[in-house]
């Protein structure tokens, strides 16, 4: 009889499940920060399911720049059309001209918002699918020479590494 009136006792003067709640708003509280630092770590480029991206061993992460996305048809700059690929390949010089007029009106853009001034930091991402034709990619590159972008990068899926 005493110890039911002991555990009683205790019951009321601690409050009873009291105790158990606080490590439970630690817990939750060590998640709410982790979270919160490792959402920072977002994707730049955008995704899609119409490309297939090449595997390659890359140790640097994207930056926010002009992404030129080749799919299996078309050509896209930040996501509008610009053309086929069939007009790329039917194209007979050294460059795509419907592509370099809409970089040079993304460089118009950056220009008058005040950012990238300089051309040697004009930055252009080309994610194209895997199966694209050299020549496709080639007279890309110069498109985006030629309109006055300093670095040309290459989109790339990180292939895991073996074990050393």
């Amino acid at each position: 009889m005493t110890s039911y009136r002991i555990k009683r006792h205790r019951q009321r003067r601690h409050g009873g499940s009291h105790f158990a709640l606080v490590p439970f708003i630690d817990m939750m509280t060590i998640l709410v920060v982790f979270l919160l630092a490792h959402t920072a770590d977002v994707d730049i480029l955008p995704n899609t399911k119409n490309i297939s991206i090449p595997q390659s061993i890359s140790d640097r992460k994207p930056s926010a720049a002009v992404v030129v996305m080749i799919t299996k048809d078309s050509l896209f700059v930040d996501g509008v059309l610009v053309g086929s690929v069939r007009d790329v390949i039917a194209n007979q010089g050294p460059f795509f001209a419907p592509l370099k007029t809409a970089l040079l009106a993304q460089n118009d853009r950056s220009i008058h918002s005040g950012q990238q001034t300089d051309i040697a930091k004009r930055e252009v991402t080309i994610m194209g699918d895997k199966s694209t034709p050299y020549s496709v990619l080639k007279k890309i590159m110069l498109t985006c020479s030629e309109a006055e972008y300093g670095k040309v990068s290459f989109a790339v899926v990180e292939r895991e590494r073996a074990a050393t």
